[in-house]
């Protein structure tokens, strides 16, 4: 009898002995409660004939059956789909093109349960049986994202977030005249916590970013993904061999190598998600340090605010040392420095500075917080350095053989994470 009684909790625990969906089991993941305590959202809530179909289709579509409810994702059909009337809609929506559904569905696996939050996607106005899987999440994130993308068609994303949050999809970056960051709002509203892009026919040139919060508290910012994406930067294109050729001009200290500064420049192109055609770039200065090639150049859309660059190293691998942006207006007559950063394996920034003095510069003057300005010595290049305690900040101020202020710059922090774009961060602009 024993055994008879063990084989049948093997033979549950397995699902070869069926449970009815109905039966209570044991909670194995965590559940995002942020978005299943949210109230459903989007036009389809209402309809409840669609729903009760998909709910069916969910375990009767071969590709979505009770072997694989997630279509494809369970191949050996450990999880099955558990009690049908549990299927919910949490988002569902006809945009331009598509019907998007957002869907909760239980699983269980003898006496475990989970719910996974699962993504369907079929053409505008689709009834149930045309909807297809496009994708899950079972963790606790407040927050689920879709994007699909079609150089032929277009396609959207859609960004699913707690109630009363906050939803914008950012596209293209803009680094305006006045040294600002803006970014086009793709973004439209769809329903308190939603937001939805129409993205257009053809390869995007960067990864759309979702940002959503509420209030002040941001709860997720990430890129969406997906693609497909348009090479910004043609290391071998014409663009950017006239874009290289014009670099030089003006340039002061050890000239770069070819190689070097193709690479140098391709890395901030792409840093800045800017293309070589339509961008100007002058080197201020190159060097040294540490050994490797050292430069200072500035990066600059037409009609936009002007990137400082300080990188070292090769074609073979470099760091960014520094990453500013500033406004056009008298760009090329400011002083800038940045902090050296030891040589060794996590790069610490060090009290010694390096200055650039703009071209037309007599002399250059560091003042560190309260104290007196002090002079900073300049070599044939207009380059110096000078000692500031890690902790303190600082100003740069170069002044014209009379004795005029050409422009100041104040010493920006190190930057502690470089994931986002210049001009995104206080440490990586000099406009509030």
């Amino acid at each position: 009898m024993a055994v008879a009684v063990g084989a049948a909790l093997v033979g549950v625990q397995t699902n070869v002995v069926p449970l009815p969906g109905w039966a209570p089991g044991i909670a194995v993941a965590a559940a995002p409660t942020a978005l299943l305590d949210a109230p459903p959202r989007g036009a389809l809530t209402g309809d409840r004939a669609w729903l009760d179909a998909l709910r069916t289709w969910i375990s009767d579509d071969p590709q979505l059956s009770t072997d694989t409810p997630l279509g494809g994702w369970n191949p050996d059909g450990i999880w099955k789909v558990g009690d049908r009337d549990r299927i919910r809609l949490l988002y569902g929506s006809d945009q331009p093109g598509h019907r998007v559904a957002l869907v909760v569905v239980p699983l269980r696996f003898g006496i475990l349960t989970k719910q996974a939050l699962v993504w369907y996607v079929g053409p505008a106005g689709a009834d149930a049986r045309q909807m297809r899987y496009a994708g899950h999440s079972e963790g606790d994130d407040p927050v689920m994202t879709l994007m699909q993308a079609d150089s032929d068609r277009g396609g959207f994303a859609v960004v699913v977030g707690p109630a009363n949050s906050t939803v914008t999809i950012s596209g293209d970056p803009r680094y305006t005249s006045g040294g600002t960051l803006e970014y086009e709002n793709l973004a439209q509203a769809d329903g308190s916590g939603v937001g939805f892009a129409v993205l257009p026919p053809a390869p995007l040139r960067n990864e759309p970013v979702v940002r959503v919060s509420r209030d002040d508290h941001v709860l997720f910012e990430g890129g969406l993904g997906g693609g497909p994406y348009e090479a910004t930067v043609d290391p071998t294109g014409p663009e950017m061999k006239d874009l290289l050729t014009a670099a030089r001009r003006g340039a002061r200290g050890t000239p770069l190598d070819d190689a070097t500064l193709g690479a140098f420049v391709e890395t901030a192109l792409v840093n800045s998600r800017l293309p070589a055609a339509g961008t100007t770039v002058r080197v201020r200065w190159s060097g040294s340090e540490h050994g490797p090639a050292a430069a200072l150049f500035t990066v600059r859309p037409a009609g936009g605010g002007v990137i400082a660059y300080a990188m070292h190293g090769d074609d073979r691998g470099s760091w960014t040392d520094l990453r500013l942006l500033l406004p056009a207006e008298g760009a090329d007559r400011r002083p800038i420095g940045w902090r050296i950063r030891a040589d060794n394996g996590t790069r610490t920034p060090t009290g010694q500075v390096r200055v650039i003095a703009p071209p037309d510069a007599a002399r250059v003057t560091v003042t560190v917080g309260g104290a007196p300005p002090v002079t900073v010595t300049l070599d044939a290049s207009n380059a110096g350095t000078t000692r500031i305690p890690p902790d303190q900040p600082a100003t740069f101020t170069a002044y014209a053989t009379d004795g005029s202020v050409l422009g100041t710059t104040p010493l920006p922090p190190v930057e502690a994470n470089m994931s986002g774009l210049p001009g995104d961060s206080p440490a990586t602009r000099v406009t509030p």
